[in-house]
C-alpha cells in the first residue's frame, strides 16, 4: 500500500558544491583561490595573467581565396545538347538557360570533353586546345574575351 512515509523521490537531489555543509567549509573545493570561487574557472588559454602562447607567436603566412578569381568549366557534350547549329554562345546565355550558375563576374572556360556536331561562335575567357580544335573542325568560331 502507498503511504506518505514511504515514498521515494523521483528525481535525485544534486549536490550543490560550495555551500559547507558535511564536506566541511571549503567543500571540497580547496583552500582560497580563483578555482575556490563560484564562478572562478579560467579559460583554456588563460595563462595567470602572462601573455598567452597564442598571442606571443607571430603570425604568418598569406590567404589569396579573396583575390581569385572563380573558373566556371563547361564541355563541348554540354554544348552540343544545349544549342541549335549556328547560335553564339557566351556567359549571358548560359547564365540566362541556367547550365552555369554565379554572377556576371566569372571566368568561362570552354574544354574539349564530348562530340560537337554543331556549328557554334562560342565566345570564353578560355579554351583548351582539343575544344579550339573540335569547334573549328565543324566550322564553328572561337572568340577568347579580353578582361579589361
Amino acid at each position: 500500500m502507498l503511504k506518505l512515509d514511504t515514498l521515494s523521490a523521483l528525481v535525485k537531489k544534486k549536490k550543490r558544491i560550495g555551500r559547507g555543509g558535511d564536506r566541511g567549509g571549503t567543500s571540497g573545493r580547496g583552500h582560497k583561490g580563483q578555482r575556490a570561487r563560484t564562478s572562478g574557472n579560467a579559460g583554456i588559454a588563460f595563462e595567470g595573467g602572462q601573455m598567452p602562447l597564442i598571442r606571443r607567436i607571430p603570425k604568418r603566412g598569406f590567404n589569396n581565396a579573396r583575390f581569385q578569381g572563380e573558373v566556371r568549366v563547361i564541355n563541348l557534350e554540354q554544348l552540343n545538347n544545349s544549342f541549335e547549329s549556328g547560335a553564339t554562345v557566351n556567359k549571358e546565355v548560359l547564365l540566362e538557360k541556367g547550365i552555369i550558375k554565379g554572377n556576371r563576374k566569372i571566368s568561362l572556360k570552354i574544354l574539349g570533353k564530348g562530340d560537337l556536331s554543331k556549328k557554334l561562335i562560342v565566345f570564353a575567357d578560355a579554351f583548351s586546345e582539343a575544344a579550339i580544335a573540335a569547334i573549328k573542325n565543324v566550322g564553328g568560331e572561337v572568340h577568347i574575351i579580353q578582361e579589361s
